[in-house]
């Protein structure tokens, strides 16, 4: 479930200019959408600003001092953040629903232990309190049930680790989309590049209550900006981000101690 695209790529412009996006009722479904562009995406996501200089960066800050310990990559991508975490290191774990991710995986990270699974499914191959950190970046939107997918990422975090996601930010959506802020659905999409998407919206509220379910205390929650070196990669984009909440947010969510 590699999803580390930018929501600059979100829209297909056909030559009218207008993005074409449908709303769908259903399912996100078992599908792993990034498997028939998974080597474009990393040829995208490497030096890309939205993932190079935006969320990337924001991600590692939020999960602090890693050397020495377990982090679980979920979503794991093509493992540019597995890379980042490993040079600083770390032992990282991995799990990616597209096959072909995780063969980008093992190439770029041989040290990492990572495998193809499906976040509708247990963790059954990890024990309880078993990672340091968890790391969830820009996938949350591609699961079902999120609440049974947190909840056992609690359960193979040890007491005193900490949940690092990122998701798309819900203000953006709702202005790109429309509608009402606070409807949770699942949209369509053809993105810029030709990759066709599904994906579920939701209110900040809702996410926020879905960790609290799963037993997670947030601590802190950012809404990121770019790197100084984005300028360099698009400056309308950059100049946009540091105005306009239209990219990601951050969160930090510690395991409850009740629970």
């Amino acid at each position: 479930m590699p999803v580390r695209a930018s929501s600059a790529d979100r829209f297909h412009v056909d030559s009218s200019g207008i993005g074409q996006t449908d709303d769908v009722t259903d399912s996100v479904g078992p599908d792993p959408q990034y498997e028939l562009f998974a080597d474009e995406f990393l040829d995208h996501a490497r030096e890309g600003l939205y993932n190079a200089h935006y969320d990337r960066p924001a991600c590692l800050r939020l999960l602090g001092e890693v050397a020495g310990r377990t982090v679980l990559d979920v979503a794991c991508g093509p493992g540019l953040y597995a890379e980042e975490l490993v040079g600083r290191g770390a032992r990282v774990i991995g799990l990616d629903q597209s096959p072909r991710m995780v063969q980008l995986c093992r190439q770029r990270v041989p040290s990492g232990e990572f495998r193809v699974h499906d976040l509708a499914d247990r963790l059954h191959w990890l024990p309880d309190d078993s990672v340091d950190l968890v790391l969830f970046a820009l996938g949350l939107e591609y699961v079902d049930d999120r609440t049974s997918t947190l909840r056992e990422l609690r359960r193979v975090l040890r007491p005193d680790g900490a949940l690092v996601l990122s998701r798309l930010h819900p203000t953006g959506d709702w202005l790109r989309h429309g509608g009402s802020y606070f409807d949770v659905r699942i949209v369509e999409e053809t993105w810029s590049r030709g990759w066709q998407v599904r994906y579920w919206l939701a209110p900040l509220e809702r996410t926020c209550e879905e960790l609290h379910e799963a037993g997670f205390l947030i601590e802190r929650l950012v809404e990121p900006r770019p790197t100084a070196e984005a300028a360099h990669v698009d400056r309308d984009r950059y100049e946009r981000l540091l105005r306009e909440p239209i990219g990601f947010l951050a969160i930090r969510a510690l395991p409850a101690p009740w629970r």
